[in-house]
């Protein structure tokens, strides 16, 4: 499933073939699911999981199952960049101020 998702989300193809593929889907109303890598994988994993099995529980379970499986792989083998490093919080307490007043001591 990664790879069928893969090739089609992100890749060229030979010739340019899903990059014309990608114009011709985008002028279609449900056409920006090209666009999301997991959106993708849901629709792709459905003919797969709906050929392999047949009882609808099990098919709804491998459907997602595939799709699922697509997306950590994705996750995984992914170049992105990492994430920020988290904030830090450092607390610095007040200068004590000297003072004559013997009621604020």
């Amino acid at each position: 499933m990664w790879r069928v998702t893969h090739l089609l989300w992100g890749e060229d193809g030979p010739a340019d073939v899903f990059v014309r593929l990608h114009r011709v889907v985008r002028r279609w109303p449900l056409g920006r699911v090209f666009d999301c890598f997991y959106c993708l994988s849901v629709w792709v994993a459905a003919p797969v999981a709906l050929w392999l099995t047949t009882p609808w529980i099990e098919r709804a379970l491998v459907w997602l199952g595939l799709s699922g499986g697509a997306i950590l792989l994705e996750r995984v083998t992914s170049r992105s960049p990492p994430p920020p490093p988290p904030a830090v919080w450092r607390h610095e307490p007040l200068p004590e101020e000297e003072t004559d007043d013997v009621l604020l001591r």
